[in-house]
């Protein structure tokens, strides 16, 4: 069978395409590039907001002129059943922890549907591998949809994630990216750490870079000492931490089932500067949840002016379906939501063009992960910075550039 894949969303829903072409590849399915060669479609879906989730019924919309076999996999088959079958009621669903039984759908072959999602082939085609290392969270954020979709957390043993990396870096994989919905709870469950997977994995030979995911700052403020610890173990994991702070208000912080303070958000990334000066802080914001006043908002530009992240991730408040902030009352205007969210994207802009000029006539060693415009290619430093390169390099090769 002839098979197209469309995949949205998250690091995570990257990984669980590996699963899927995997699993095809080795029954024999080909995977093909075009909607029109393809005897059946699969699309991973996400719904982590509105805007996204409409998105995704617009291109299942499109899919169901095709007549084709359609499979709607991802968190929105997890979900929102019943929104899906209303468009396509011929749809068959498959929900993230079922990402492997494609063939029982595809092929009515339960052949692999005993084995464990994490023990399934897995396919990768690229410089960079993203490996999931477990399933599920153990919070239950106010506004999160995502955790109710993926279930609660689940790590993945070692040695499999181990076998995947390995399989990757045969492949021809330069980047391993480490994800889940909170890598920081990794083992949590097992009683292991993320700590004893990073010292794993250092035994894996080769001249790769590795790239641990989103951690919860709840999860690090817990074990600080742990997690400081991580970046020592391997000169391969890039200097990188994407810590989510979501707001930068106490008030909001609470409301939104977070766990911890914005004093502790400002003692992790202190304690982590202090460690590696020159770490790129990505973090996320929501604008505009229930009942934001202009003191709470002023208090989250006041926390990026102090810790100036290299990246905020900046997303407006979407209240989804089964949450508790969808009935929290002070709903937002969205021309007040609109404006606060440009003035964090100026703000945030500024802070990352002050943070990169820093790097200017400084030199480091970058992996060429793809092709670019006009015949450059980009790159990432030890600390994932991207960088341009205006030659055609070697893809997954390293280089030594100057900052210019």
């Amino acid at each position: 069978m002839r098979v197209y894949l469309e995949v949205y969303g998250c690091t995570a829903n990257r990984a669980d395409a590996k699963i899927i072409m995997g699993v095809l590849q080795e029954y024999g399915d080909i995977l093909v590039d075009s909607i029109d060669d393809a005897d059946a479609i699969v699309i991973l879906t996400c719904t982590v907001i509105n805007t996204t989730e409409q998105r995704m019924l617009s291109r299942i919309k499109e899919f169901k002129k095709t007549g084709k076999t359609l499979v709607v996999a991802g968190c929105m088959a997890s979900v929102q059943p019943d929104l899906i079958y209303s468009i396509v009621p011929y749809a068959h669903l498959l929900p993230p922890r079922e990402t492997h039984k494609i063939l029982e759908i595809l092929h009515d072959d339960k052949s692999i549907s005993d084995i464990k999602k994490y023990e399934a082939p897995k396919l990768f085609d690229g410089l960079i591998a993203p490996i999931g290392i477990a399933e599920g969270c153990m919070f239950s954020c106010s506004y999160c949809i995502t955790s109710k979709a993926r279930g609660y957390l689940e790590s993945y043993p070692i040695d499999c994630i181990l076998r995947d990396i390995k399989t990757a870096i045969n492949s021809g994989c330069r980047e391993i990216q480490l994800t889940c919905q909170d890598t920081a709870s990794y083992g949590l469950d097992r009683g292991e750490t993320l700590l004893d997977l990073i010292y794993a994995i250092k035994k894996i030979p080769g001249d790769f870079r590795i790239r641990i995911g989103m951690m919860n700052p709840i999860n690090v403020k817990k074990n600080l000492s742990l997690f400081l610890e991580l970046y020592r173990v391997d000169p391969r994991i890039y200097r990188f931490l994407h810590l989510p702070v979501q707001s930068g208000d106490n008030d909001i912080l609470r409301r939104m089932y977070r766990g911890y303070k914005v004093e502790d958000f400002l003692n992790i990334v202190d304690s982590f500067r202090e460690n590696y000066p020159d770490i790129t802080l990505s973090t996320d914001i929501i604008v505009g949840f229930p009942g934001e006043t202009e003191e709470n908002f002023s208090n989250t530009k006041k926390l990026l002016e102090i810790t100036k992240p290299d990246i905020v991730n900046i997303t407006r408040f979407s209240a989804r379906p089964g949450t508790i902030a969808k009935k929290l009352p002070g709903r937002i205007p969205t021309d007040i939501v609109k404006k606060r969210s440009r003035e964090l994207t100026i703000l945030s802009s500024s802070i990352s063009l002050e943070k990169n000029k820093r790097f200017i006539g400084k030199t480091c060693r970058v992996l060429v992960t793809e092709k670019g415009k006009n015949n450059t290619v980009s790159a990432r430093c030890e600390n994932y910075k991207p960088v341009v390169i205006p030659d055609n390099l070697a893809l997954g090769g390293f280089n030594i550039v100057e900052i210019v």
